[in-house]
Order: structure tokens, then C-alpha cells, then sequence
């Protein structure tokens, strides 16, 4: 296994983090403790989730996923081996179950003991807030609309509530999660200011969704802030499993068809370029695919997710497997074909 540092902080991080949304859902407890053990033996010392987990997120799952660590923590006594990481939701209609205080008032201290509680733990390492309380484009909307918004600016006072925590000894550094440049840049701000730095922005990045690199990534370099890329396989469009119209019983398409940010046309149209790149050089499209985030200079750690012991084998072996310059210039050129089709 490789390592970073996490920005600005002495804790080193594996280049792989340990995705965790799917257990309480696709995955079981079982299942979940083996990934955590496996994830272990195999140098992954940084596991990321949320409140939110798993998705999607509905009343009777709330929760869940921090459940199933916080029972292995105390089943397996490695708490003092994992680099945690996890998050308060956002607002939203699908998650007015969780609270509709966004995190004003006393909510981000309350959700924080909420994840500490489950958790079974009196620390969390990395605490991010998972999207944006205003209206912005989050979740694959392209565009920024300018529309009424009762948003009013909180950044200042975020920042203070996270500060008292981090002062308790409750949460050790921050983050973001699909914030966008704009927002990135105020919170830092007001670091400069004497308050709390948000050191890690976790955000989607992908073969199909390279748009971190317009304005955010230039923020990382002169800022020193660490992407945490999620879906880096883009919920398994770039495994291959479904070319030929193919939808494998059980795989997240097939169990929520709703979840289509990935698998439109286009982005099988790149899915299906970048295969062949692949293919000539001896290569798994997962290889290609998890390599070439791996070792983006901007990227702290890429977030994998799996719900089989084999994928999460397959996904943590792609650390050793090293792009060329060859390589990268092909794939860049289908990024010039088809930029961006599933951001």
C-alpha cells in the first residue's frame, strides 16, 4: 500500500480508502466486517461514511452503516488502526428523516455525538459535511441556476460550532463534500481568519466525471487541500459489467434503477474507448480506471467501494498498477471525444 499525508496534518492515509455506503443495504454485517478485516490486512488504514449510509438513504436504514463499524470496532478492537472519516447530511426532502435544521443551531454537535455513539468510539478523525446547505450544482446538475435561494451565509459560524468540537477532543480535522469552488474557497477564507482549515474535499472524480479539474484541483495546489474521490468506477460503468445493455442481477443498477448518473449513452460510449485503451496494454478496465485516480497529484485518497470480497481484492490490487505517459495521453484524447459524461 501507498500513503499520503492527510493536508496540513501528520496522520498518513492509504491512497485507498475503505468505502462503506452500501453495507445495511447490498451488503451484510458479515460481508462488512470481512471488507473492514481484509481492508486491514492489506494496508487500508482510512474508512470513510456518513450518517447518511447506506444509500439510498431511507427511515428504517438511517444510520445503519456506522452501526455495522461501530460493532466492529468493538467486536475486533481496531479502533486504534483506521483513520475514520464520516460526515453530517446535508439538507434536503430526502433527508427531512435526519433533521431540517441543515447545520444551523445545535445540529453538527448533535450529529456528531449521533456518529460517536453509533460509532462506539469518543473520536472521529475526519468530519465533513457531506453537500451544501444552499442551492447549488451538486449531484450531477451541470448548471448553476440562479433562483430564489432563503440561503443565508453561515460559513463564518460553521466554522466556530466546528471549531468548539474540534476543541473538545470530538473531532480531529474537517472537510467538505461536493462543494464546489466558490464554497471551497470561502471556508478557506475564513481559516486565515484563525478559524478551523477544511483540509479535504471529497468530491466525485472519475474517467467519466473529470470536472474536479476545472477550478477545484487549482485550489488543492495553491491551498494544499486533498481530494477524497468517490466513485471512481462510476457505480461500476467503468468495471465494464454493462456493456451489451447487460444489467448483472444484484449490481446497483439493477437494485436502483433510479440511480442513473452514470449510465447514460455517452458515458457508455467513453466506458467502451477507455476499454480499449485497456486492452491494448494488458489491462482490466477497473485497473485502468482505479490507476488513473490513484496517482492524480491532487487526489489524497480514492474511495472504493465493493460489494463482493473479490471486487474489493481487485480494487485495492490496482495501487500497484502504474500508468504510463503513453497511457495517460490516450485517455486523454477520449476525454477531448467525450468530455465529462456523467458529472
Amino acid at each position: 500500500m501507498e500513503y499520503n499525508y492527510l493536508p496540513s496534518t501528520k496522520i498518513k492515509v492509504s491512497k485507498i480508502c475503505l468505502g462503506t455506503m452500501t453495507w445495511g443495504r447490498q451488503n451484510t454485517v458479515k460481508e462488512a466486517f470481512d471488507q473492514m478485516n481484509y481492508s486491514i490486512e492489506n494496508g487500508v488504514n482510512f474508512f470513510d461514511t456518513a450518517e447518511l449510509y447506506p444509500v439510498p438513504a431511507t427511515p428504517d436504514k438511517y444510520a445503519e452503516t456506522e452501526k455495522i463499524i461501530g460493532n466492529w470496532f468493538n467486536e475486533f478492537k481496531k479502533r486504534d488502526k483506521v483513520i475514520l472519516a464520516t460526515k453530517i447530511a446535508g439538507p434536503g426532502a430526502y433527508t427531512a428523516h435526519i433533521r431540517k435544521t441543515g447545520f444551523k443551531g445545535n445540529s453538527i454537535e448533535e450529529a456528531v455525538n449521533g456518529s460517536l455513539k453509533r460509532l462506539k468510539t469518543d473520536y472521529i478523525d475526519l468530519y465533513q459535511l457531506h453537500w451544501p446547505e444552499r442551492i447549488t450544482n451538486t449531484f450531477g446538475n451541470r448548471s448553476f441556476q440562479y433562483i430564489k435561494d432563503s440561503w443565508e451565509d453561515n460559513f463564518k459560524e460553521i466554522l466556530e460550532k466546528l471549531e468548539q468540537i474540534i476543541k473538545s477532543g470530538k473531532i480531529r480535522h474537517i472537510g467538505l463534500s461536493n462543494e464546489n469552488p466558490w464554497g471551497i474557497m470561502k471556508f478557506i477564507e475564513y481559516s486565515k481568519k484563525g478559524l478551523p482549515k477544511m483540509i479535504t474535499i471529497q468530491n466525485p472524480y472519475s474517467l467519466l466525471n473529470r470536472l474536479f479539474e476545472i477550478g477545484s484541483s487549482e485550489i488543492c495546489k495553491y491551498e494544499n487541500v486533498g481530494l477524497l474521490a468517490y466513485s471512481p468506477l462510476a457505480f461500476g460503468v467503468l468495471t465494464g459489467k454493462y456493456f451489451n445493455n447487460e444489467i448483472p442481477k444484484n449490481s446497483r443498477l439493477d437494485l436502483f434503477p433510479t440511480l442513473k448518473r452514470y449510465n447514460g449513452k455517452r458515458s457508455m460510449d467513453a466506458a467502451l474507448l477507455y476499454q480499449k485503451i485497456a486492452d491494448k496494454y494488458g489491462l482490466s478496465l477497473t485497473d485502468l480506471a482505479l490507476s488513473f485516480v490513484n496517482d492524480r497529484p491532487f487526489v489524497t485518497s480514492n474511495i472504493i467501494g465493493a460489494t463482493t470480497l473479490n471486487q474489493l481484492k481487485e480494487n485495492i490490487k490496482s495501487i500497484n498498477v502504474k500508468l504510463s505517459d503513453e497511457i495517460i495521453s490516450e485517455i486523454n484524447l477520449v476525454q477531448e471525444i467525450i468530455p465529462n459524461p456523467a458529472p
